[in-house]
């Protein structure tokens, strides 16, 4: 059995932000030369987040009044978290969100339905943050 690692570094603009990574999966996937096996993606920072979903701009608006409704940002008063820091907010979204993804990798390709996308959710953004890809397989 083969095993391949690699870190993905992301650094977003905004404080959240959801972000395709399928094609740089994919890229990493064909790197591996694994033809089948799985594929494991998550998130190393406990504030944003790796799942699976349609690329569909108006269910990312729908993600982000959805997660906002359910932990607001601010007040940052609102939380115990925040006597700390002030992203209490990301931390739950994060939860909610999902740390990982698992895909199988079937003839050297991802075994997603066909409307599913890998995205890296970030929740507390505006400094590098990371995700690991581990393959496994032959």
């Amino acid at each position: 059995m083969k095993s391949f690692r690699k870190e993905l570094w992301f650094e977003t603009r905004q404080r959240r932000e959801l972000i395709n990574i399928t094609p740089t999966v994919e890229e990493h996937l064909r790197e591996s030369g694994i033809r089948e096996g799985l594929l494991l993606c998550n998130a190393m920072h406990i504030t944003a987040s790796v799942f699976i979903n349609d690329d569909e701009a108006g269910l990312h608006q729908d993600f982000e009044v959805w997660l906002e409704g359910l932990a607001p940002e601010k007040p940052y008063s609102r939380y115990r978290h925040n006597s700390y820091e002030d992203n209490a907010d990301a931390h739950l979204k994060r939860t909610i969100m999902g740390r990982e993804v698992v895909v199988a990798v079937t003839g050297g390709k991802l075994d997603l339905g066909p409307w599913e996308q890998i995205f890296y959710g970030e929740f507390d953004g505006k400094r590098r943050k990371r995700v690991l890809l581990k393959i496994i397989g032959e």
